[in-house]
């Protein structure tokens, strides 16, 4: 033949399993159709034997009219019916008719034709009956020696599944492959041999390579592959052979091919814990994430990064710091998450060293980000300001820095990236008494030209908060007498919204007087068509002063507090009586000017409660405004999760990992001492074979516990009385659900074919179908299925059990089975944000579900632990907010899913004061991204409240 087929099948489109078919007429086209007709009626078989039927007769027909053929795709199809069609009889002998399919194995692992030679080699590789085999033993051995490289290499796969099923098939297997290894050329063959050698003789594998130490770099990356995977087999399990291997891995941290670097630096780290060593195999991630285009393969080493400095220790704390600003290349990419993985890990790897240098590249990259235009620009410069907040708040020295590159950032607080900004700039006046008078001149610089009424609100209480001095407290005043509409300008915009609300009252006219125009003719002007000359306060349209005037209610009142508390930092009366003045100049604006956002009546009795208190000055007032707010604010920053936003969630996955971290460093009183770790060999601990052994073992205590978790699990499917009893284990893996079904025949037949018949609702898709078997009298069977999982939805797995009585005729048996609710408990994990994250989701999220409380529990608190424990979810309300007893709660829960889905609740509960010993209502708001997600955690929130509480502790804030 001229070329060589790929070594591969082609894509065969078979018939679904709705098209009905006729089994005479398949019949006739397998015996006397043409090559179209022959190819169609095979296709049709195919599909007709997967689908769990049979048709007698049909095998030897197969045999006598399509089996001789050459056409190819009748080839690649009788592989495929070779494989799936049963090859023995019902009491486990092999069928006559396989010793003419075997002697026509035979003559194609003879043919002329390498694809078929090689395409019946792959084949082999799936047959379990050594019967079949044992004949083709000698056709297999002599295709070692064909010329074709594609031959060879599937001679070499099948001679080692052979020898790994049936090792007295060929018993010489390794002595035949190393002789094969020593004299090919073929690098695919070569690396087929060696892999071989590899799992069946690992000293033939080890001396061959011994030998070509020198030569690795020269091999092909897929040889190079299962070179180290010997490497890191062999050391593991003799430590003393490291220093035998360990420069060829070096070496290979240069090899032209990412995937065998990318293994050498994985060999590498668990081969030796010198800083050098870890340098190196950072080095060769970095290198691999800022070159590799694929963002999930930039995901995938940022994370091994991440591992490697968490399992390095103290050799990593002194050789990864050095490669910090190294990583901050990979903020070349485009993608977001790799951004933020990207800072989180240059966070964690810089040391006090370095951090000036990280702080000047964030503030570089925020420049630049600035004129970026992109999709995720908003949210990229979002995670800079979290940066070099997290940067300011782990290296103190370096706040003075960050501080100018941040509030060049605020803006007009119209980016997600102000909050931030305001945050930090919140955490760095309290926290840095020598930067807060220079930061805090800044800060009025900035907030004269902030807008929006949510991030104006707490620069203005940062303005009224932090001005301890006298200086200070004026120059704030100044900013905010000057942004303030006077109280003067209202009087004439009241009289003009009373004239137009009354025509009758007739105004006074002025006198016109006549004018010429440029073309000399008159013109005539009166007072009544002149414009309106603008006013002082309409001249101030921009920057807070709009936030002020047309803004949020709610924002209006936050400025009369804030000048309250600026009146009562003032020493001066007249300036003091000035700022109350503004702020009753600014509830007058809103009192007559109701159209351009006049205030709400709470907010308008909030800003004359703050207001007359700061007029009347007593004491309590006094010490609430300027001195329980600071150590309100002392103590927020106190907790951990409110002291700066983190770059990425706290995910479940996320505190397993520093829990298992934790637990590795913790010894067992029992535990006995590793005297290699006194021999000098500690960097083996944690990867010596022995030990991994051993911990599995100890391990094997505690499995009664985990036996009854997994039996907790059991769904009964059938009645005790149905001839087919079955149950199922259901367990969640991330994104597979993995079906355990036993099946039980009940009945003193035997059952053929018994086959789980399963279909989905929802959002699952099942990957394959389950195989049937054949159950003996009162015999039973483990059939596994396994569902993939799309989204956070809740769904159900419904169907039957199919079979036939053997002796009973073509009838066939079903037993319906009950169904099988997949809980959406499963796939969330309770996760922490920040509360402006929180406020951005709540906002953006357009699927809300308002679920109403309807329980026995009369308890406040026990309610939360009991909707923590149903759900899953993570209260983000400090425990502090919760604690006493008014009669009411209130509540933020949050969640992620899996596949990264938010789920957000609004807890709002209370005790009627009427009826002491009442249930608790309320409601409970939920908002999610998707609709299935908003629906089935209302569901799942109604399911709670008929159950009794769980005895579990809630995940509460700190």
């Amino acid at each position: 033949m001229a070329g060589v087929e790929q070594p591969c099948y082609t894509l065969i489109n078979f018939p679904t399993d709705s098209e009905p078919h006729n089994e005479m007429q398949l019949k006739l086209d397998l015996e006397k159709g043409d090559i179209k007709k022959k190819i169609e009626a095979l296709k049709k078989t195919i599909s007709i034997i997967l689908s769990g039927e049979k048709i007698p007769g049909l095998l030897m027909i197969i045999i006598r009219f399509v089996l001789p053929l050459q056409d190819h795709t009748i080839k690649k199809l009788l592989l495929i019916f070779w494989e799936i069609v049963p090859k023995t009889s019902p009491d486990g002998k092999l069928l006559q008719e396989m010793i003419l399919v075997c002697d026509a194995y035979r003559k194609d692992l003879q043919h002329p034709n390498e694809f078929i030679r090689g395409s019946t080699l792959r084949f082999l590789c799936k047959l379990k009956e050594p019967e079949l085999l044992e004949p083709l033993m000698p056709a297999i051995r002599a295709c070692l020696d064909h010329r074709h490289s594609y031959v060879r290499r599937n001679a070499v796969l099948a001679i080692f599944t052979i020898y790994r099923n049936f090792e007295f098939l060929i018993p010489d297997a390794p002595e035949l492959v190393g002789t094969f290894l020593e004299g090919e050329q073929d690098m695919s063959c070569k690396r087929n041999a060696f892999l071989m050698l590899l799992h069946a003789e690992q000293e033939r594998a080890l001396a061959y390579l011994a030998e070509r130490l020198d030569h690795v770099h020269a091999f092909g990356d897929i040889l190079q592959l299962v070179i180290v995977e010997l490497i890191y087999k062999v050391c593991h399990a003799n430590p003393s052979e490291r220093s035998r291997f360990i420069r060829t891995v070096y070496g290979l941290l240069n090899a032209p091919s990412a995937a065998v670097r990318y293994e050498a630096a994985g060999t590498l780290v668990t081969l030796s814990c010198a800083p050098a060593a870890i340098k190196a195999a950072a080095a060769c991630y970095i290198d691999l994430i800022v070159k590799e285009s694929d963002n999930n393969v930039k995901l995938i080493v940022v994370g091994r990064l991440s591992a490697l400095r968490a399992a390095s220790g103290d050799a990593g704390a002194r050789a990864l710091p050095d490669l910090a600003m190294d990583v901050l290349r990979v903020l070349a990419a485009s993608d977001l998450d790799v951004r933020r993985h990207t800072l989180h890990l240059a966070l964690e790897l810089v040391g006090s060293r370095h951090a000036e240098e990280l702080v000047g590249a964030l503030r570089k990259e925020a420049a630049r980000a600035q004129l970026a235009d992109h999709d995720d620009a908003d949210k990229y410069r979002q995670l800079l300001v979290r940066a070099m907040h997290r940067a300011a708040l782990k290296f103190p020295e370096v706040a003075g820095t960050v501080a100018p590159a941040l509030l060049e950032m605020l803006g007009d607080g119209s980016e997600a990236a102000a909050a931030d900004v305001l945050l930090f700039l919140r955490h760095a006046l309290h926290a840095f008494p020598d930067l807060r008078p220079r930061i805090y001149s800044k800060l009025l610089e900035a907030v004269s030209g902030i807008r929006v009424g949510k991030i104006a609100r707490p620069a203005l209480w940062l303005v009224a908060e932090f001005a301890e001095s006298g200086d200070s407290a004026r120059a704030a005043l100044d900013v905010l007498g000057a942004a303030l509409p006077p109280l003067a300008s209202a009087a004439p915009r009241a009289e003009e919204e009373g004239a137009q609300e009354n025509p009758s009252v007739k105004e006074k006219e002025t006198p016109a007087r006549q004018l010429v125009t440029s073309d000399g003719a008159y013109a005539t002007q009166s007072a009544f068509n002149l414009p309106k000359a603008a006013t002082a306060a309409d001249s101030k349209v921009g920057g807070l002063s709009s936030a002020l005037r047309e803004g949020e209610s709610f924002t209006a009142a936050c400025a009369c507090s804030a000048l309250a508390k600026l009146s009562l930092r003032i020493r001066e009366p007249a300036l003091a009586n000035r700022a109350l003045h503004l702020a009753a100049s600014l509830l007058a604006y809103h009192k007559i000017n109701k159209g351009a956002g006049g205030l709400t009546a709470d907010d308008a009795q909030h800003g004359a409660t703050c207001v007359r208190a700061a007029a009347a000055r007593p004491p309590v007032v006094r010490d609430a405004l300027l001195h329980a707010s600071r150590r309100a604010l002392h103590a927020l920053l106190a907790l951990p999760e409110r002291a700066a936003p983190a770059l990425l969630p706290d995910s479940e996955a996320e505190r397993s990992a520093r829990g298992a971290e934790r637990v590795s460093r913790r010894a067992e009183v029992e535990r006995g001492i590793t005297f290699a770790a006194l021999a000098g060999a500690a960097a083996t601990q944690h990867h010596d074979i022995f030990e991994v052994s051993l911990s599995k073992a100890l391990q094997g205590r505690s499995t009664t516990s985990s036996e009854r978790g997994k039996l907790s699990k059991v769904t009964q499917l059938t009645g005790f009385s149905d001839p087919v009893y079955a149950e199922a284990i259901v367990a969640v893996n991330q994104y597979d659900i993995v079906l355990d079904v036993l099946v039980v025949n009940q009945t003193d037949d035997t059952l053929q074919n018994c086959t789980v018949e399963l279909a989905t609702l929802g959002e699952l898709r099942l990957v394959e179908r389950p195989a049937g078997v054949v159950l003996a009298p009162r015999d039973f069977a483990s059939i596994r299925a396994h569902v993939k999982v799309a989204s956070t939805e809740n769904g159900i797995i419904f169907g039957n059990i199919v079979y036939e009585v053997s002796g009973a005729g073509t009838d066939r048996g079903v037993v319906v089975l009950n169904d099988i609710h997949i809980d959406i408990v499963d796939y969330i994990q309770p996760a922490a944000c920040s509360d402006a994250d929180f406020r951005h989701m709540w906002a953006e999220f357009e699927w809300e579900n308002k679920v109403s409380v309807n329980t026995n529990i009369t308890d406040l608190k026990e309610y939360l632990q009991h909707l923590l424990a149903s759900t899953n979810m993570k209260c983000l309300t400090p425990d502090k907010a919760l604690s006493g007893q008014c009669g009411f709660m209130a509540a933020n829960l949050y969640a992620r899913s899996i596949f990264g889905e938010d789920a957000l609740a609004n807890l709002s509960i209370e005790t009627p004061l009427q009826r002491p010993g009442a249930p608790v209502v309320g409601h409970v708001r939920i908002r999610a991204k998707t609709q299935g997600m908003a629906l089935s955690l209302g569901d799942k929130i109604n399911m709670m409240h008929k159950s009794p509480p769980k005895l579990a502790e809630p995940t509460v804030a700190a």
